[in-house]
């Protein structure tokens, strides 16, 4: 059974689907998480949930349920860096408990890359492991741990795909395993290089893979050079031309470039075969997320 979502709704009708990021701030006050669900214009499907994508911030489950009762549809992900099966079963059980139908699965960067480096990783199992997991669940209700649910969750489950990664051969193996584990849409890291994009979506095409699965390109609108000069070191999102960060730099506004280079990125992906939908990376800049969907020509924001 599918899940009964705005973004199953949207992906099932052949609907372009549309999705932003929210961060969970650093805070114990729920009213920092309205003020969020309120920056998200209603024209989303859904709004994916950060878990603690760089260290310590707001429980992602709290933030989603949040959303939900501002009728902000949420996505929650859920990072298996942090949890052992144990924990991740009683997290998603409790997700469903609070009404929450959609489920991103991530392994999550290693904790050495966030502000508790010293902290200890689970890793007890991976992403493809968690979907896998989470289908499992949503179909029949069989847990982790082999018992049955009295009923099925009913659920929708996503993961992430990095276009960028080579050989393509491998990077293409790395997707069908998260198909063929349960992922029903697969969002990618954020598009900054068109032509490597466009060249993995002709072999994610080519395998037949974009009909398996919904392929949601992502944009990040940046912020600052600095930023763009951090992500381009790290690689996080592949590569940030140099071109972006002279644009950034020669611009009187870099923030409100950034969200113009985002749209305009948005535009050129809608276009590309095989593209389901567009998701939106705000970086902790939820307040952009409007503008972005305004000046790309999404939706009414």
């Amino acid at each position: 059974m599918i899940a009964k979502t705005k973004l199953a709704e949207a992906l099932s009708a052949g609907r372009p689907a549309l999705t932003a990021e929210c961060l969970p701030p650093h805070t114990a006050e729920s009213g920092a998480v309205k003020k969020l669900a309120a920056a998200f214009p209603a024209s989303l499907d859904a709004v994916v949930v950060a878990d603690n994508p760089e260290g310590p911030a707001g429980s992602a489950l709290a933030c989603a349920a949040i959303l939900a009762a501002e009728k902000r549809e949420p996505v929650l992900s859920i990072i298996t860096r942090d949890r052992n099966r144990v924990a991740l079963e009683s997290e998603i059980l409790g997700a469903a408990t609070l009404g929450v139908r959609s489920f991103l699965c991530l392994s999550g960067d290693h904790q050495s890359k966030g502000s508790l480096p010293q902290a200890a990783g689970a890793y007890d199992i991976d992403s493809v492991q968690l979907t896998q997991a989470l289908k499992a669940m949503s179909d029949s209700g069989t847990c982790l741990d082999g018992r049955k649910l009295d009923a099925a969750l009913h659920c929708q489950v996503g993961a992430a795909t990095h276009p960028y990664l080579r050989p393509m051969d491998l990077n293409i193996i790395r997707l069908r395993k998260k198909i063929l584990a349960g992922a029903a849409f697969l969002l990618t890291q954020a598009v900054f290089d068109l032509a490597a994009f466009t060249e993995w979506m002709d072999a994610v095409r080519a395998a037949g893979l974009d009909k398996k699965a919904a392929i949601i390109a992502s944009v990040l609108p940046l912020a600052s050079v600095e930023k763009a000069k951090e992500l381009q070191a790290k690689g996080t999102y592949g590569p940030v031309p140099d071109a972006v960060i002279a644009r950034l730099a020669k611009a009187p506004d870099a923030a409100k470039e950034g969200i113009a280079i985002a749209a305009e990125m948005a535009k050129k992906l809608k276009t590309v075969a095989g593209v389901r939908g567009i998701h939106i990376l705000s970086g902790g800049c939820e307040f952009a997320v409007a503008q972005v969907i305004k000046e790309a020509g999404l939706a009414q924001a």
